[in-house]
């Protein structure tokens, strides 16, 4: 997929579809064994973790598909132990190919319970959790990379309105500080709760 860098979007869904090409670039290390490693998401291992984001991706294509989102999710990945992990990482692929391109603007908005949202903020929140998660998924697998600096820097600016005191409780630990030189891939995911140096 296109990055922000290359595209020149920075929309909410230009910036979905360079996190998901950022967080997917780090599914390459992902293996059976590593499944039970643990990430920077307090209490969650690789299996974890990689089932939460294919449940988020597929909640962004449904929204973008039928403007609602369920607040259950669908079943899991199917297939013996063996085969988990390539199970998790099919399922990530082909919620991707779902949801690549189905983002347009101005889209309509999205029901979330008996909430509305518009499909901006929709897409922004989904662009900061799978940029995140892709962070996770490769400290996890021991190849760290930092987020492309544009899409950082973007949704590094989105992210105060869209993680508050209310909404951030269950979702994302609080700030780590970082020094005032952090680049932007370190400040947001600081933000985020993560520890960009430990």
């Amino acid at each position: 997929m296109e990055t922000a860098e290359r595209t020149g979007r920075e929309d909410g869904a230009g910036l979905l579809e360079a996190a998901i090409g950022y967080a997917f670039a780090a599914l390459g290390a992902v293996t059976t064994e590593a499944l039970g490693l643990p990430t920077p998401c307090r209490g969650w291992d690789l299996g974890m973790l990689l089932e939460h984001t294919g449940e988020s991706v597929d909640a962004l294509a449904e929204a973008a598909g039928t403007g609602t989102v369920r607040l259950v999710p669908g079943p899991a990945p199917s297939g013996g132990a063996g085969d988990r992990s390539a199970a998790l990482v099919a399922s990530l692929r082909l919620a991707a190919a779902r949801l690549a391109g189905a983002w347009g603007a101005p889209g309509r908005p999205v029901s979330i319970g008996d909430r509305s949202l518009p499909a901006e903020t929709v897409a922004l929140t989904g662009a900061i959790e799978i940029a995140v998660h892709g962070w996770d998924i490769a400290r996890a697998t021991g190849r760290p990379r930092p987020l492309p600096p544009v899409l950082a820097a973007r949704l590094l600016e989105a992210a105060p309105a869209l993680v508050t005191g209310g909404t951030r409780a269950g979702l994302f630990a609080p700030p780590v500080p970082v020094p005032d030189t952090a680049g932007a891939s370190d400040r947001l995911v600081a933000f985020l709760g993560r520890d960009p140096f430990g």
